[in-house]
């Protein structure tokens, strides 16, 4: 509806054809800007203010909350209302939190926003891309992701369409070709003119459907949208059963009937815990924008956590990026300084703009020239090599030594793998007549010479890597480079296992990569094809995969890790691709993003057991008392009480603790089971001291009071688990919070529906809180010994599939 409208917006414009060299006037482009015509992006995907106030307030939980408030007030029940304001509170913290986020990622997102290079009025300059209009002529080169579709005007270019229709084939382009929208460019440059801009683009149609599918949510989201709408479907049932029963055949009367009904119900809802998961993501995102970091998916901060396996590219993230000419080699026949003027003929003619290019023009730039070739093969990663026919029909080819030459490499191997084991670069210039067809080299040209290149180490390069090492987190560098060469590399920079590598080229296509991905830690010779095998044959055998990508060539296994990470030097398309963009471009920011994942959902999972404890017994005492002639021995405020004190102000503030183990297991299973022991505690206490207070004949006030104090006593012994070992912030937390509890209890019991207490109800209320500590010891060990067997079990089914694998 509304790009409709924004068509209709629009006023006729003359089509233009400028030329290349010169493109549309300043006059031409704001014409067109002010007729409509400009390529302004598809409305945002993000939320406005007035969608985060939305959906921060009109939630169904919220609509549940208010639903039961208005029965207490139907009733009279005006002191238990008081759990609106913690749903107040709640909805207000979620709409201060999301608000900072947006403003904070506004903020970064205008820093590394999309960029063009455009032509205009034979000046070339950089401007946004929602700044481009119909007509325009841009500049496309290896990386750049097509940001309108557009017609090529002149060059020739391989592009990857993977985005938009799924095939990873290449696809050339020639003068006169259309480029669609969202594809990007891998070899080769091209001037071309943008034929449709904005809301009429190829991508703009599947753009945010395919933005929506990419934003899939973490397990642990998934864990507690299942838990909610169970929760969602069960209240309904048990609502209507529990006040029946106890209005019309327990005969409580009204008021008592409503206030018990509506506090099994809001014990069994966390209210808290989806807010505390959606702030301490929220925070999350906040210290990651400070760190330069910019977060596309929030579910990559779970992954983070859990990454076991770290794959990357050797250029630019072990290594500098900026590769430097250190010799040449000429084969015997040939002097030095006319393969010097080859080579900068070679490299001029080319026009290349990656970083090996960019070292060969600044070695050899200023020797040769004058080539103008009838045709050309870009350099691409695929091949490992590009090439250039002259008029006279002489072919030279520029590429992998092992590649190019194929039969006749054996003759040479002394000259470059010593230079290999250097852990340097090696390319070959080579020369033939009718060697290339169709793209493709039949024969074996003629070696010309070697240029030996270097890439220096980044100097905190082995210190993040030991990190890694220190955290158990295996590291496989998957290069296009020498494997050889790539192995002394990555063994310089101390990635544990470096002398196990593998060249890829002679590894068949089809081939199980599952059992040399475990094997193996150096990849060489590696096709974007295969990146993306070796990270799914990794994800195949269990393990949580993150890469580390900034070239054309990693997009397609950036698409497929488990947590997707570019360089923002790298290319625009790996960026697009990625979920996370280290805007630094630095390597040794890793530790810390991956301390800030752990961090969060360590402390995440620990809080979320405070508020499953209330969970589990509300829920396991409502439905034994769904077929039991007693009535349930809690009221709201007291709910609210034993809510506020013992779980949602230790949970928030458990949050903010360092925590960086790494994460392992199911989140909602490992939930469960840690709050178990407290749940089934509650269960027991509440149970018996219904059942034994109604036989000594104490009135309900007093039993629920009981019920109110026992139920504290659990959850404080729940919360010290949970924090031990104690450290001084968990011990003022620990402290604090039962201070706060007795003081509640004491001085405000009868805001929170506490009576005074007889003797006998003393004496047992003394008798079950002497006897929840050795209760909750049973439970904790009865659990762990479940734990140990589901460890055992999750272990040997791994081991068996790790067999089956290498097998």
């Amino acid at each position: 509806m509304k790009q409709n409208r924004k068509r209709s917006e629009r006023r006729p414009v003359e089509r233009l054809c400028p030329t290349p060299e010169t493109g549309l006037t300043e006059e031409q482009a704001a014409q067109r800007r002010a007729a409509g015509w400009n390529n302004a992006a598809q409305d945002s995907l993000s939320k406005t203010e007035w969608q985060i106030v939305r959906d921060n307030v009109f939630t169904f939980f919220n609509f549940v909350f208010v639903a039961l408030a208005a029965c207490l007030f139907a009733v009279g029940a005006y002191r238990d209302m008081m759990f609106l304001g913690i749903v107040a509170a709640n909805v207000f913290i979620g709409i201060v939190q999301e608000l900072r986020v947006k403003r904070t990622l506004d903020k970064v997102t205008l820093l590394s926003g999309s960029t063009a290079c455009v032509v205009r009025g034979g000046r070339t300059r950089t401007v946004p891309t929602d700044e481009l209009v119909l007509d325009d002529i841009v500049l496309l080169r290896p990386g750049s992701q097509v940001c309108a579709d557009a017609v090529v005007a002149d060059g020739t270019l391989e592009v990857n369409e993977a985005l938009l229709t799924g095939e990873a084939e290449l696809v050339q382009k020639r003068p006169g070709d259309t480029l669609l929208s969202g594809s990007f460019v891998v070899t080769g440059a091209c001037a071309a003119r943008l034929d449709k801009v904005g809301t009429d683009c190829y991508a703009a149609r599947i753009t945010g459907e395919a933005r929506r599918r990419k934003r899939h949510r973490s397990e642990m989201m998934r864990a507690l949208d299942r838990l909610l709408r169970f929760i969602s479907i069960a209240i309904i049932p048990v609502f209507v059963i529990m006040f029946a029963k106890q209005y019309f055949f327990l005969h409580t009367g009204l008021e008592y009937a409503m206030s018990s009904t509506v506090a099994a119900i809001i014990g069994m809802i966390p209210e808290g815990l989806y807010l505390l998961v959606s702030v301490a993501l929220a925070v999350s995102v906040i210290s990651l924008a400070r760190s330069k970091t910019l977060v596309h998916e929030l579910s990559c901060i779970e992954n983070l956590a859990r990454v076991d396996t770290l794959c990357l590219d050797k250029t630019g993230t072990i290594t500098e990026g900026c590769m430097e000419v250190l010799e040449t080699i000429p084969v015997p026949g040939m002097e030095g300084g006319a393969l010097a003027e080859l080579l900068g003929s070679f490299t001029a003619a080319a026009g290349e703009d990656n970083a090996t290019a960019q070292a060969l023009r600044a070695r050899f730039g200023a020797l040769g020239g004058g080539w103008q070739p009838k045709a050309a093969v870009p350099f691409s990663s695929e091949r490992k090599w590009g090439a250039l026919v002259l008029k006279d029909g002489d072919e030279y080819i520029l590429g992998a030594p092992e590649i190019v030459l194929g039969g006749g490499y054996a003759a040479f191997r002394g000259t470059v793998e010593p230079q290999l084991a250097a852990g340097r670069r090696v390319l070959v210039l080579a020369r033939g007549h009718g060697v290339l067809e169709g793209g493709t080299l039949q024969h074996d040209p003629q070696a010309l010479g070697f240029v030996v290149l270097s890439d220096k180490i980044r100097a905190d390069a082995p210190a993040t890597l030991a990190y890694f090492k220190a955290q158990g987190v295996d590291v496989k560098v998957i290069s296009g480079d020498n494997a050889v060469s790539v192995a002394e590399v990555a063994r310089r920079a101390g990635v544990e296992g470096a002398e196990h590598y593998l060249d890829m080229s002679r590894v068949p296509e089809d081939a199980d990569l599952r059992g040399a991905a475990q094997a193996h830690a150096v990849f060489g010779r590696v096709t974007p094809q295969q990146k993306r095998a070796l990270i799914c044959a990794l994800k195949d055998t269990g393990r949580t995969v993150a890469m580390i990508g900034d070239g054309v060539n990693d997009v397609l296994a950036l698409k497929d890790a488990d947590c997707s990470i570019a360089m923002a030097a790298g290319s625009e398309a790996a960026q697009h691709v990625a979920q996370l963009v280290l805007l630094s471009s630095n390597f040794s920011a890793m530790p810390q993003i991956v301390k800030e994942g752990r961090r969060v959902i360590n402390n995440i999972e620990r809080s979320a057991t405070l508020f499953l404890v209330k969970n589990i017994f509300s829920f396991v005492v409502s439905l034994v008392l769904l077929f039991a002639a007693m009535p349930y021995p809690l009221v709201p405020a007291q709910i609210s009480l034993l809510s506020g004190l013992l779980i949602g102000v230790p949970s928030f503030l458990l949050t903010f603790e360092p925590s960086y183990g790494r994460v392992r297991g199911s989140f909602m299973r490992s939930v469960l089971l840690n709050a178990l022991p407290g749940g089934l505690v509650n269960v027991v206490n509440l149970l018996a001291v219904m059942w034994i207070g109604s036989g000594m004949g104490l009135p309900m006030e007093q039993i629920s009071t009981v019920c109110t104090l026992l139920a504290g006593t659990a959850g404080f012994m729940v919360l010290l688990f949970l924090c031990w070992p104690l450290s001084r912030w968990r011990f003022a937390i620990v402290a604090a919070m039962g201070v706060g509890f007795i003081g509640a209890c004491v001085l405000l019991g009868p805001l929170f529906g506490l009576s005074p207490l007889s003797g006998r109800a003393w004496t047992l209320l003394g008798v079950f809180a002497a006897a929840t500590p050795a209760l909750m010891c049973l439970f904790v060990f009865l659990v762990s010994r479940v734990k140990q067997r589901l460890r055992r079990s999750q272990r040997a089914k791994h081991a068996a599939g790790l067999s089956a694998t290498l097998s």
